[in-house]
């Protein structure tokens, strides 16, 4: 409770100095819904392995038109479609290749966020994909089960390429042997969440780089389906619930306030389960939660108002309707992953980033040239970041991480896992344990930024290398050019 109305209170000053700043503040409240349309379930893509060992994925990024609103034709962006992406799976142990090619009108890059990976495979601003061509990124995933996600990452432009479509999800397996629901598309589902405003004629409306924010649709979309509804076959569901907007915060809960178990955050499965009744998640975080249904019930899942300027309002977003008979299925586990703490050691590095406005981290904007940070390979670092005004989140690629601190106080119990993306009210520090990993290489930068998609795309955003512990000092900070594919 204290928490909250902290969170209320820091988010009031925020709102105030969002007002008034065109598209993305005071954004239009989400209509009432009447559930027409069943939800789409992305489709999945798992190849097997050839006769290498290896896992070969293909992706064609690609233009289109989709019938989101009834009637109505909107150009869209997508992947192996005209929208969205499907989703795809592996498991860790897996070599992975991927081909993605572009065939949109522009150039983009395909970033895999929340996957531990060289940098040169990351799908960041350095691996530019020309319209035409194509990129082969590879390499081998280890680390354990989660729900990550990949979109464009190209500097100055990923609000747009993401707002157009280009999204899927991408979700690891392990080999932890747990009764949970696994089965995809059926007990296993994903929810991308995303907001759109919608021009008279179909298309997309509003602007993804202007205003406080950006964009604050007034028509939210669930795996890209307007006005959903499920029906589920299974006395217990897990959701994959993914934040794929460009700045929304949603404040998960049920209409009839039910009782539901998180049980992974961004980075994999907590510890043991922890129920609750809400769960906020801003953009490009992830959680996982675990839903009990009753033969023939119907409830609404809805984000409800919590006073944050980036998630105001109450809305529904999805409709789930029980079959009257429900499969069996065993209760959550009492225990989940043997979750290690990310913990410091004594004298641990402390770096410190201050957010201010919407274009800068320590008074500088993003220079794709210039190495903001370098950090040993297999570190354990404390990073604290300070946000002297309006909403924003901090995303770091290639880590995990736990959250010390909000202000000094613990972070809600469900968000204690590991993460890789994290809410930071206005006027707040966060303190972050983050852990590296042992991937080195001087030349190729990893980014982290705000992942609000307009205010990365502003210039909140910094770049590091991983280097061979001892060699920091040797790092040339300048990079020679801008890492051209």
């Amino acid at each position: 409770m204290q928490r909250r109305r902290f969170l209320t209170v820091v988010a009031l000053s925020g709102l105030a100095a969002a007002c008034g700043s065109g598209s993305g503040s005071g954004a239009a409240s989400p209509p009432k819904l009447e559930f027409r349309n069943p939800l789409r379930i992305p489709p999945l893509l798992q190849p097997r392995p050839g006769k290498d060992g290896v896992r070969r994925f293909e992706l064609t990024m690609q233009a289109g038109r989709t019938q989101i609103l009834a009637g109505k034709q909107t150009p869209t962006w997508g992947f192996n479609g005209t929208f969205l992406g499907p989703t795809l799976r592996a498991r860790r142990g897996d070599k992975v290749q991927m081909t993605v090619r572009n065939r949109l009108p522009e150039v983009s890059t395909v970033h895999w966020h929340g996957m531990r990976l060289p940098a040169r495979m990351d799908g960041g601003p350095h691996q530019p994909i020309q319209p035409g061509a194509e990129w082969t990124p590879h390499w081998t995933i280890d680390q354990p089960a989660a729900t990550s996600w990949y979109h464009p990452h190209p500097h100055g432009s990923t609000a747009r390429h993401v707002y157009r479509g280009l999204a899927g999800m991408f979700i690891l397996d392990d080999d932890l042997d747990l009764e949970l629901p696994a089965e995809y598309g059926v007990d296993d589902i994903p929810l991308i969440l995303q907001d759109k405003e919608f021009a008279e004629d179909g298309s997309f409306g509003g602007d993804p780089l202007k205003g406080t924010f950006g964009i604050l649709g007034d028509h939210i979309l669930v795996n890209g389906t307007h006005d959903p509804h499920l029906t589920v076959t299974t006395e217990r569901v897990r959701f994959r619930v993914l934040n794929g907007s460009n700045a929304r915060m949603y404040r998960l809960t049920f209409a009839d306030k039910r009782r539901f178990h998180v049980i992974a955050n961004d980075a994999g499965l907590l510890a043991a389960p922890v129920e609750v009744e809400a769960i906020e998640l801003t953009p490009g975080e992830r959680a996982e939660i675990v839903v009990a249904f009753a033969p023939g019930e119907q409830v609404v899942l809805r984000s409800a108002d919590n006073g944050v300027d980036i998630g105001e309002g109450d809305f529904d977003l999805l409709k789930l309707v029980a079959a009257a008979k429900l499969k069996p299925a065993p209760a959550v586990p009492a225990r989940l992953a043997a979750l290690a703490p990310i913990t410091p050691p004594a004298g641990a590095k402390v770096r410190r980033f201050k957010l201010g406005g919407h274009d800068s981290i320590n008074g500088q904007e993003m220079d794709m040239t210039r190495i903001d940070e370098v950090v040993p390979a297999g570190a354990v670092e404390i990073w604290e970041i300070e946000n002297t005004v309006y909403s924003h989140n901090f995303h770091i690629h290639e880590v995990a991480f736990q959250v010390l601190d909000v202000d000094g106080s613990a972070p809600p119990v469900y968000s204690r896992g590991h993460k890789d993306t994290v809410y930071v009210p206005a006027k707040s520090v966060v303190r972050l344990a983050v852990q590296f990993g042992h991937f080195t290489d001087p030349t190729s930068p990893y980014m982290y930024h705000c992942h609000l998609l307009r205010h990365e795309d502003s210039g909140m955003m910094g770049q590091f290398v991983l280097v061979k512990p001892g060699t920091e000092s040797q790092v040339n900070r300048t990079l020679p050019g801008h890492g051209a594919h």
